[in-house]
């Protein structure tokens, strides 16, 4: 059996030789297609019929912008689920917009309330906050965010795993009731961006607030000036708010805390030995906190201070499997349920990860917490970094098992794949498996349109000619049937290397890739 390094040398002439048929001629700043673009569908399968999803929507957070609207997740619950349609396969267009030679990815993606995009984009130097044009994506205004230690880290050790495995540094943060984007940078300072136009018609961002957490935080990171740090660097994760307007906050190596956006008074637990690489969910009734080793859920004591008001373990497994940036959960908390109040994840055992979903009231007995641990895809490879789809009293969950960074899926190589929607019973007994598609959707975040019942993926099939081949693919929530799908592009730059799908309020579906973001919309 031929070597990987023999195989790869004989694909690239195959491949460089697809490049005789060529795309035509791309605007100079839409991202660049990989030879084989035309020799690919471009579309398969049909329109579908818009047929809405009954169910609990998730409850508006009265500190964050509209549902769909505030982040990558969505809402507060972290849903991944959207109140309007995404597109519906009629004639899908495409459209691309390069953010940066290196890198320029586009991952969190949300709306002001006049529908431009307010984003983070992260390339090999460091993250830019961008206001974009919905409909071209053009740049309206930019704000460079300090460079992440990790950066510093693969450019001097020549391990650029590094930045793909960071996810710190503004790659989770949220937009708020009054259209201000809030984020921790590297610097543990956890800022708040208005963005406003002069009267020339020109857009800027505008520091609004600046909370320093280095006094909570430890903070020596690597830098430029500061290669080979002594003391500790512990980098903030994530941020969001809760119902009474705290903004919490979690690091890296198991702190979590709040701010009081009044005082500016900061407050601070720490969970020895546990690291959390996820962002976090909220609801009225508390805050939902998953690290690499146990689901808790959160209050807040009469000075703001984070309280554990409970605590539950899970099989975090024996190692990190590809497709997962630590050894635990690969999943933000979903909270969700007709009838109880739900909080799900998955585990990360070592045969096959389970679906877990939790009663998450604090008076709820610990021999009752857990309502059912539902085995997901093939044996020896499950897993997931990606945050589930809730909805109702249904979960979907798809498979990233073998993904790990841009360079996982070159020369038409795709995952195992597989996506699994699990709905709770009615009198929560337990839960059962309704439908398992073969979908391979090897790391993007999926979302749901409630308004037409259409499961958004990011998918890659295996390519026996070696081209990486990049389409949008949507699948009926109710049946797990394949609907259509649309080519967005070929090779690495469209790789989306973590990044969600998003669905703009104007039914857009948004995916940011290695080199920028995409648009694919109907005509």
């Amino acid at each position: 059996m031929p070597s990987r390094r023999l195989l790869v040398r004989a694909l690239v002439p195959v491949v460089l030789a697809l490049g005789v048929v060529c795309p035509p001629a791309a605007r100079a700043d839409e991202i660049p297609k990989a030879p084989g673009h035309r020799l690919v569908e471009q579309y398969e399968g049909a329109p579908a019929q818009p047929l809405p999803v009954p169910g609990k929507a998730p409850a508006q957070h009265p500190y964050l912008a509209a549902n769909g609207r505030s982040g990558m997740h969505a809402d507060a619950w972290g849903s991944g689920t959207y109140p309007w349609s995404g597109p519906n396969g009629t004639r899908p267009t495409v459209r691309s917009e390069q953010m940066a030679a290196l890198g320029g990815e586009c991952a969190t993606v949300t709306f002001d309330r006049a529908g431009r995009i307010v984003t983070v984009c992260g390339t090999f130097s460091g993250f830019l906050v961008k206001l974009l044009d919905p409909t071209s994506l053009a740049t309206l205004a930019e704000y460079e965010l300090p460079q992440r230690p990790s950066t510093v880290e693969a450019i001097t050790r020549l391990d650029f795993s590094r930045i793909f495995k960071d996810t710190s540094g503004g790659a989770y943060s949220y937009l708020d009731d009054q259209d201000r984007l809030v984020l921790a940078d590297s610097r543990q300072h956890i800022v708040r961006l208005a963005h406003e136009q002069a009267a020339d018609g020109s857009w800027r961002f505008v520091v609004t607030d600046d909370w320093d957490l280095t006094g909570t935080v430890p903070h020596d990171c690597v830098s430029w000036t500061n290669l080979y740090p002594s003391g500790e660097c512990d980098p903030v994760t994530s941020v969001m708010p809760d119902w009474d307007g705290r903004v919490w906050w979690v690091t890296r190596q198991g702190r979590v805390g709040t701010v009081d956006p009044g005082s500016g008074a900061v407050r601070s637990i720490r969970l020895d030995g546990e690291e959390i690489q996820n962002s976090f969910s909220v609801a009225e009734d508390g805050v939902s906190i998953v690290t690499d080793h146990a689901l808790y859920g959160f209050g807040a004591t009469a000075d703001g201070s984070p309280k554990a008001v409970w605590r539950q373990t899970y099989d975090r497994g024996t190692g990190t499997k590809p497709g997962s940036v630590n050894q635990g959960s690969g999943t933000t908390p979903d909270l969700f349920g007709e009838h109880e109040n739900y909080v799900a994840i998955t585990d990360n055992a070592d045969d096959r990860m389970n679906v877990l979903v939790y009663r998450r009231d604090a008076a709820v007995p610990a021999d009752r917490r857990l309502v059912c641990k539902v085995p997901v895809f093939g044996s020896g490879a499950s897993t997931t970094d990606n945050s589930l789809i809730s909805y109702g009293d249904s979960l979907v969950v798809e498979n990233n098992y073998g993904y790990e960074n841009v360079s996982s899926l070159t020369f038409g190589r795709s995952v195992v794949g597989g996506v699994t929607r699990i709905d709770v019973r009615d009198d929560g007994s337990g839960c059962d498996t309704v439908w398992e598609s073969d979908v391979r959707s090897p790391s993007t975040v999926p979302k749901l349109s409630t308004a037409n019942g259409l499961l958004y993926f990011y998918t890659k099939e295996p390519n026996a000619l070696g081209i990486d081949a990049w389409y949008l693919t949507a699948v009926d929530f109710r049946s797990g049937a394949t609907r259509w799908k649309r080519l967005v592009g070929t090779g690495l730059a469209y790789d989306n290397n973590w990044a969600p799908v998003t669905i703009g309020p104007d039914g857009t579906a948004y995916v940011g890739v290695f080199n920028g973001l995409t648009a694919v919309r109907d005509s």
